[in-house]
C-alpha cells in the first residue's frame, strides 16, 4: 500500500502502475485540500476569480451569476469531452489519474475533497476512464484528455472495467462509487493542468529505461558475438570524458562482460608484437562505429532519461493549474502554471534519443547480417540452405521500414505552436501530442530490438558458442530458447516478433 502523504517520486509511479499497488490518502491531505476548498469558498463571495464565478478562457469577461456556478462547471466538463482518435492505453490513464490527484492534493486547486476520494476509488479498482489520444493541445493544461476524466468522475461518460467498456454510471453502482461533488471549481480544477501528458510521460520514461537496458544487452552480446576488443569500455578510456552517461553504458557493459571468455585483450594479440603480416591485417584494428562506439552512442540516451525523469516528477509535484489558491497568504494567484511547455520539450528530447537507439540496433542488425561486414556469420544469418533459405532476411525490412518511421517522427512537437481558442491561448505547448508520438517512437524501438535479439539468437545457434559466453549473456539465451526457434526452414517471424517484443516491454535486462 502506498500511503500518499508527501511528494511522490519515480519508484511510486512504477509500483503503483505495473505491480497494482494501492494507494490511501493521509489525513494530512484530506485536511488541506478541505482547508483550501473552505478558503475558496469564503474568499470568492464578493470577487471575481476566474473560473469560479466567470466564463473561461476569452468569455472570462462574462460575469456567471451566483446560481449558475455549478452549471458552469457541468457545462465546461461536458463541452470538453471532444477527443478523437484511439483511446489511451489504461496504464496511461492509470498514470494521468496519479498524477492529476497528486497535484490537486497540494491543497492549491480549492476542489471539493470528493474529487481526490473518488479518484483513488477508480485508481485502486483500476476502473480506467475511457480518454482519447487526441484533443488537447497542452496550454491551458490537457484540456480535452482531463475533461474526460472529470466525466467519469461526475458519474457521466464510459469506462474500462475488467477489459470491457461500460457506462460510467452502471460501475459505480457496482462499486458503490458516488461521484463527486461539484462545488466552487471541480470543473476547471481537474481539466486545467499538465496531467495528461505527464502521465504518458512518466510511462515513456519506465519502458524508455527497460529499452535502454535492452540495447545495453544486444551491444554486450554482439561484442561477444565477434569477439571484439574490450578496450573501447576500459574505465581508462571512457573516464577521459566527462559525461556520466558515457561512463555509465561502458561500466554496465563491463560488467555484463566481466566472465566472457569471448571478448579479447589487446595487449594479447595486436600489442603483443607477434605480428607476421607485413602490408595488410587481415584482422579488423577496430570494430565498426555500431560495436565500438556504443558508450559514446548510448551515454546521451542514459542521460537524457536521466533528465526527461526528473522534469516530469516536478511536474506531478508541482501545482499546474490556474488559478493558484494559496491559504497561507490568503490570496488567489492567477497565471499561467497549466502550460505544458517543460514536458512537451522533455518528450522531444525523449523521442530523440530513442529513434537513435533505434537507428543503432538497425545498424548493429545489419552488421551481423551482412557477411561481408562481419566475416564470421552467413549471409542474413542463414541456418538453412543459402539460396534456397532465407533466414533473417525478410525481418530485415521490418527493422529498417520501423526505423525510419521513427525519424520521420522524430521532428519536434514543440516547436509546433498553432494559436486557438480566439487566439486566448496564442502560443501553446502540444504537450500531449508529443508523449503520444514519443509513445510510438518507443513501441516501434522495441519492435526493432526484437528483431535484434532473433538475429542475436540465430547468430549463437551457428557460432556455438554458449561455453563461452558471458553469464548475463547465457542467462537470458537460455530464456530465449523457449520463445525463439532455431531457424532452418523458412517460417512467419511475425508472431515470434511479437512474443519477443512483449516479453522485451514486460521484463528488465538485468
Amino acid at each position: 500500500m502506498l500511503h500518499i502523504k508527501d511528494a511522490l517520486n519515480f519508484e511510486n509511479f512504477f509500483q503503483v502502475l505495473l505491480h497494482d499497488e494501492k494507494i490511501e490518502l493521509d489525513e494530512k491531505i484530506l485536511k488541506r485540500v478541505s482547508e483550501s476548498f473552505d478558503f475558496l469558498k469564503e474568499f470568492s463571495e464578493n470577487k471575481v476569480i476566474y473560473g469560479v464565478n466567470t466564463g473561461f478562457g476569452p468569455m472570462a469577461q462574462y460575469k456567471i451569476k451566483d446560481e449558475d456556478r455549478i452549471k458552469l462547471q457541468f457545462n465546461l466538463i461536458r463541452s470538453h469531452a471532444s477527443g478523437m482518435g484511439k483511446t489511451m492505453d489504461p496504464t496511461c490513464v492509470k498514470a494521468l489519474m496519479l498524477a492529476r490527484l497528486n497535484t490537486l492534493a497540494l491543497g492549491k486547486s480549492g476542489v471539493h475533497p470528493s474529487v481526490i476520494k473518488t479518484m483513488t476509488n477508480l485508481i485502486n479498482k483500476d476502473i480506467t476512464p475511457v480518454i482519447y489520444e487526441h484533443g488537447g493541445v497542452g496550454a491551458s493544461g490537457d484540456l480535452v484528455q482531463l475533461a474526460h476524466l472529470a466525466l467519469v468522475l461526475i458519474g457521466e461518460g464510459e469506462v474500462f472495467y475488467n477489459e470491457e467498456r461500460r457506462k460510467t454510471l452502471e460501475i459505480f453502482e457496482k462499486e458503490n462509487i458516488d461521484p463527486i461533488q461539484v462545488e466552487l471549481r471541480e470543473g476547471l480544477a481537474l481539466m486545467n493542468g499538465t496531467s495528461a501528458m505527464t502521465g504518458i510521460g512518466i510511462v515513456n520514461v519506465i519502458y524508455a529505461k527497460r529499452l535502454l537496458n535492452w540495447s545495453i544487452f544486444c551491444s554486450s552480446a554482439i561484442n561477444e558475438i565477434v569477439q571484439a576488443y574490450d578496450d573501447h569500455l576500459s574505465e581508462e578510456l571512457n573516464s577521459s570524458k566527462l559525461h556520466i552517461g558515457q561512463k555509465e553504458i561502458a561500466f554496465q557493459m563491463r560488467d555484463h562482460l566481466k566472465d566472457s571468455k569471448l571478448t579479447r585483450d589487446r595487449n594479447e594479440h595486436l600489442y603483443s608484437g607477434n605480428h607476421s603480416e607485413k602490408e595488410y591485417f587481415k584482422e579488423k584494428v577496430q570494430e565498426y562505429y555500431s560495436l565500438r562506439c556504443v558508450p559514446q552512442v548510448l551515454g546521451p540516451v542514459y542521460d537524457t532519461i536521466e533528465n526527461v525523469s526528473k522534469i516530469l516528477i516536478e511536474e506531478v509535484n508541482s501545482a499546474n493549474d490556474n488559478p493558484i489558491i494559496d491559504v497561507n497568504t490568503k490570496q488567489v494567484y492567477h497565471g499561467g502554471n497549466f502550460h505544458g511547455d517543460y514536458v512537451a520539450l522533455e518528450m522531444d528530447k525523449l523521442k530523440l534519443v530513442i529513434t537513435k537507439l533505434s537507428i543503432l540496433a538497425e545498424r548493429q542488425l545489419n552488421y551481423l547480417l551482412n557477411d561481408k561486414l562481419n566475416n564470421i556469420l552467413p549471409p542474413f544469418v542463414n541456418l538453412g540452405v543459402l539460396g534456397l533459405n532465407f533466414g533473417m532476411q525478410g525481418a530485415q525490412f521490418s527493422a529498417v521500414s520501423t526505423t525510419a518511421e521513427n525519424q520521420m517522427l522524430s521532428n519536434s512537437m514543440y516547436v509546433h505552436s498553432i494559436p486557438n481558442n480566439n487566439d486566448n491561448q496564442d502560443i501553446v505547448s502540444m504537450g500531449t501530442n508529443a508523449a503520444n508520438i514519443t509513445k510510438t517512437v518507443i513501441e516501434n524501438a522495441y519492435q526493432v530490438i526484437s528483431v535484434e535479439i532473433l538475429t542475436i539468437m540465430q547468430a549463437l545457434k551457428y557460432l556455438d558458442f554458449n561455453d563461452k559466453l558471458s553469464s548475463k549473456t547465457l542467462e537470458k539465451v537460455k530464456v530465449f530458447e523457449n520463445i525463439i526457434p532455431e531457424i532452418k526452414e523458412d517460417i512467419s517471424l511475425s508472431d515470434t516478433l511479437e512474443k519477443v517484443k512483449i516479453y522485451l516491454q514486460n521484463n528488465e535486462a538485468y
